[in-house]
């Protein structure tokens, strides 16, 4: 059930700027035990929203391997997003209008600020197990970094410590993408949507693979003289595709909170503040991802203690967090042996 926690007090960002208040859409699935042991807090990435059966069916949901029957899931929508949570759109109260281009930065440290709060609204003391991929990944282990004692399993999947210059490179150009659309400036809901298309087929070339594109989206016969290439097309619906359920301001924000993640800022560098982790750690990698590329989850893996890592197949780059869930579900459940009472089903 989706629902929203309205926080009506003064809450400071990492900026310093202070907001009056904060909302935040979020989804509940199943129901806390009489020991509060049986809580699952899955994090969204990007453009995703608080629904995770909606976008990881293979894993969550009905006879999944996180299922409602056994566990109390929670999924939240980030702030900015534009499915629920306080966004650009929304209205800001000292003007009386949408902030839209004044929207206050949210770091992925402010996001867990905002959670703990619905943790406490919602008396949740423990989390037996915290999971998420790409931004997902980053909030869970901004997490596991701010609140040692919180989780007992955490499993980031392709995911990092720090975003690197390569990843900001990415979004920076995605950001110059919505800037270069003439709309960019003007203060409407569509402001920016044509920058966001392009935007955003850029961003596939980082989720995807060389490999994928030679497998799904093949060179045609008789181009350039007959024929649009698949891999244009294809392009092109994902831009038009995104810009039909998404906005620019959203996407614009949210790129920047992936960038601010740094989990060594004012804790003395990245290697000691992952040596605060304290929950189990399983991160999962993936070889063909060339935005989060192993050698990120193997950093980690190497500095939180006692920490594992691995690595799947998939010819899908860094999608494949979103896609692979046999590989996923295996791998979780020889990480917490005994624990997933559910059948495992093959998906398709």
């Amino acid at each position: 059930m989706t629902q929203v926690y309205q926080h009506t007090e003064s809450f400071t960002l990492e900026s310093g700027i202070a907001i009056p208040g904060f909302h935040l859409a979020y989804t509940t699935l199943g129901k806390l035990n009489e020991n509060g042991d049986n809580v699952i807090w899955i994090f969204h990435a990007l453009t995703a929203n608080s629904i995770p059966a909606e976008w990881w069916p293979g894993l969550v949901g009905e006879n999944r391997l996180f299922n409602p029957e056994e566990h109390f899931i929670i999924c939240v929508n980030v702030p900015g997003s534009c499915y629920g949570s306080i966004s650009p759109l929304d209205i800001n109260p000292s003007t009386g209008t949408s902030w839209y281009h004044e929207f206050p930065f949210f770091t992925i440290k402010d996001m867990i600020k905002a959670y703990q709060h619905l943790k406490n609204f919602l008396g949740i003391e423990k989390i037996k197990i915290g999971v998420g991929g790409s931004m997902g990944g980053q909030q869970l282990l901004e997490w596991a970094t701010e609140e040692p004692e919180l989780f007992e399993y955490i499993i980031p999947l392709a995911t990092n410590a720090v975003h690197s210059p390569w990843g900001i490179a990415f979004n920076a150009t995605q950001r110059m993408c919505i800037e270069a659309d003439a709309s960019w400036k003007e203060k409407h809901p569509r402001a920016g949507a044509e920058g966001m298309k392009a935007a955003r087929a850029l961003a596939l070339l980082s989720y995807r693979h060389y490999d994928t594109y030679q497998a799904t989206q093949p060179r045609p016969d008789g181009y350039p003289f007959s024929h649009t290439p698949d891999a244009e097309s294809y392009q092109r619906y994902q831009g038009e595709k995104l810009e039909k359920r998404f906005n620019a301001f959203s996407y614009y924000f949210l790129s920047k909170a992936m960038d601010s993640h740094d989990l060594g800022r004012n804790r003395e560098g990245v290697e000691k503040a992952l040596k605060r982790i304290k929950a189990k750690t399983l991160l999962i990698g993936i070889e063909t991802d060339i935005l989060f590329p192993v050698s990120e989850q193997l950093f980690a893996a190497k500095h939180i203690p006692d920490a594992c890592c691995e690595i799947i197949a998939s010819p899908y780059g860094h999608d494949g967090f979103l896609l692979e869930y046999n590989q996923i579900e295996n791998l979780i459940r020889k990480f917490i042996p005994g624990y997933f009472k559910n059948t495992i089903l093959k998906s398709a």
